[in-house]
């Protein structure tokens, strides 16, 4: 059994800004690039990832491109002490979150949808505190299309790549 996601990633812009506080504070800077999940880990073996992707692509294609907008800065705390770019819950992504999570490939998502970008974790309560005090300060006002959606898997030393990437292009099946 393999871990994989459904991921939208922002462009360079954004991953860079991401990227600035990631090396930092983020543990898994190294492992996976700035990214919006849409469809958090599930697991499959090597028969079933076939037909999830063609599931996975078959919906993600009946959905247009969708506006990105990272509107300000958040976090998880005191659940988890992360750190995000906020991402406005547009329709459009609520809907296509929703349709990736139906009884043909997988689950009911394990969390709430929220989406975001995630810029620091696992952090000390206290580097937390200093942390999010400067974000917010520093904000984050950026808006982009998302064209398209990665499946990714994840490899033995953790680190992420991509299975298959998808057109959002709002074709009818």
């Amino acid at each position: 059994m393999m871990k994989y996601g459904v991921v939208a990633f922002p462009s360079k812009k954004l991953q860079d800004l991401a990227n600035s506080y990631r090396k930092r504070y983020d543990p898994h800077y190294a492992l996976i690039t700035p990214h919006m999940t849409v469809k958090g880990v599930f697991e499959a073996d090597e028969t079933e990832i076939e037909k999830l992707s063609n599931e996975i692509g078959n919906i993600v294609r009946s959905h247009k491109p969708f506006t990105l907008r990272a509107t300000g800065v958040s976090s998880f705390s005191p659940v988890t002490n992360a750190i995000y770019f906020k991402v406005e819950p547009t329709s459009e992504l609520l809907k296509l979150h929703e349709d990736l999570h139906t009884e043909r490939i997988g689950k009911e998502a394990d969390y709430t949808f929220v989406p975001h970008i995630t810029v620091a974790q696992k952090m000390t309560s206290g580097e937390h505190d200093d942390i999010y005090g400067q974000l917010k300060m520093a904000g984050v006002n950026h808006e982009e299309t998302i064209d398209r959606l990665h499946l990714l898997y994840q490899l033995e030393d953790g680190s992420w790549t991509v299975y298959e990437t998808y057109r959002l292009t709002g074709d009818e099946n």
